[in-house]
């Protein structure tokens, strides 16, 4: 496995940052073999899938590789799982054998004692006499991560060596990782963004490690003035927490966390759909403009923002190179630049199979072996835009099919406008209806909000209806109660 063989490379170096203590590439590797030879001690010929739910940091990294040198397929839990959810993973996947940190225990020992499952928890662990590790070949499977299931239940997508090694080379080329990096997690280590994009490539590349167990925008940003990092990974989510906590302090801690972050080499977005205010609010803050890309639990990443070279607001920019990607209309066809089309994808990276599910793995793939993302874009001078998800964010009214994405971006163009969220809902005459649902600015007047929605349809030529509600009435559950929804205008003529 070659993350071992570079980490052999760098074994004095540290590796990884937690809670203060600093761990070398040498400790992490003595640690994983301990944990690998423990699992040995218990393997069974049918079931090799060992899950894990151990908190980030050195622990989780030295886990994950154990479970890897043992020659079985790593599945992290979610950490805040409710118990449910947790056995249906460890059912789906077949799991034989359990790492947990301790505070976990608690929540699964009943079920895996009744399961047959048996359960290792860290720091309490016994290790056996050295044990002969089995050769992993590339093609073994190394990882199964669970995917959202917006339409059923999670599927497990599992992910070789060779499709991680791919994933990883691949970020690792574009992005210009090096041994120098200093990075610091603070995404959840059950999805591919924080396992393979900031994890993975930072030790696949020989750099340094940060954990931030807990999220917290004030402990962040004293990393990022105090521990000299290079590099950040984020969803958008977490910039706009940043970019709110920022606004709140006094200038001069403004201006020390501005000058700490002009230092940083890279800042990356991801995971989510960014919205251009966001961006924007950002580079003024951090003198950074975010490069965003664009990947899946199944392929890794696939098209990225240039390192150097022009980063787009709005775009993710080109396929990464040794990746191939085309995009499709309804019959599986290529379409002309400036067309919206289906992203397929095709290469190293993409996974093998659902778990399980062959059915679900065939209906994904084209017989030239495409994966069908279900995502949409189109292509403009080079430049791919994400445009939604075919089966969400497409709107299909009145014979045209709409972004739901591109019609945010437009609504949150006004400055009374703190967010907004686009939908499509049934209509017998125009098929689908295009619902907004707005969260306005406190001091911000409804009816100048109302005034700029009819002006702004006037521009587009929508003859749509339309009401502004004041508030949405709720019982006491918090849910809407939809048959008392009052309008504050209602706007009933065409516009």
């Amino acid at each position: 496995m070659l993350i071992f063989e570079k980490a052999q490379d760098y074994a004095p170096n540290v590796a990884i940052i937690d809670h203060g203590v600093r761990y070398t590439y040498s400790q992490l590797l003595d640690q994983s073999v301990c944990i690998a030879e423990l699992l040995l001690q218990h393997r069974t010929t049918s079931s090799i899938q060992v899950a894990f739910m151990v908190n980030p940091g050195f622990d989780y990294v030295a886990v994950q590789w154990g479970i890897w040198r043992a020659g079985a397929m790593a599945v992290p839990l979610c950490l805040t799982y409710p118990l449910p959810s947790l056995i249906y993973v460890l059912e789906d996947a077949q799991v034989g054998q359990v790492v947990v940190s301790p505070e976990y225990a608690p929540l699964l020992w009943d079920y895996c004692v009744a399961a047959g499952i048996l359960l290792h928890v860290v720091g309490e662990c016994t290790f056996p006499e050295i044990v002969e590790l089995p050769i992993v070949t590339p093609e073994h499977p190394a990882l199964m991560l669970y995917t959202s299931g917006t339409t059923s239940n999670p599927k497990g997508v599992v992910l070789t060596h060779d499709n991680l090694n791919a994933q990883m080379e691949h970020l690792i080329s574009v992005w210009q990782w090096t041994s120098s990096d200093h990075i610091i997690c603070v995404l959840p280590l059950h999805h591919v963004h924080g396992v393979v994009n900031v994890v993975g490539c930072a030790l696949y590349a020989g750099a340094r490690l940060s954990f931030l167990p807990q999220f917290s925008t004030k402990e962040l940003f004293r990393s990022f003035v105090e521990d000299g990092l290079t590099l950040f990974m984020a969803v958008p989510t977490i910039y706009y927490k940043l970019i709110a906590y920022w606004e709140g302090l006094p200038e001069a801690e403004q201006l020390a966390l501005t000058v700490a972050m002009k230092k940083f080499r890279l800042m990356v977005c991801g995971s989510a759909a960014l919205p251009v205010t966001t961006m924007e609010k950002w580079k003024r803050i951090s003198g950074h403009t975010l490069l965003e890309r664009y990947g899946m639990t199944e392929i890794g990443m696939a098209i990225s923002n240039p390192y150097e070279g022009e980063r787009r607001s709005g775009y993710i920019g080109e396929p990464l190179h040794g990746v191939e990607v085309r995009l499709v209309d309804e019959e599986e066809q290529p379409v002309p630049s400036g067309t919206m089309g289906e992203i397929h994808v095709r290469g190293r990276n993409v996974f093998r199979q659902y778990w399980r599910r062959p059915e679900q793995t065939e209906e994904s793939f084209t017989t030239e072996g495409w994966f069908k993302t279900g995502d949409m874009a189109v292509v403009e001078d080079g430049y791919y835009r994400i445009t939604g998800r075919s089966s969400v964010d497409i709107i299909k009214s009145g014979g045209y099919k709409l972004s739901a994405l591109e019609i945010e971006e437009v609504l949150r163009t006004y400055p009374g406008i703190a967010d907004v969220a686009v939908v499509g809902i049934p209509d017998d005459e125009w098929g689908e209806k295009v619902m907004a649902a707005l969260v306005i600015k406190d001091d911000v007047d409804l009816e100048a909000v109302n005034t700029w929605i009819r002006g702004l349809m006037a521009a587009y030529k929508t003859p749509k209806k339309y009401i502004v509600v004041d508030e949405l009435p709720r019982n006491a559950m918090g849910k809407v109660v939809k048959n008392e929804v009052k309008p504050l205008f209602n706007t009933n003529q065409e516009s």
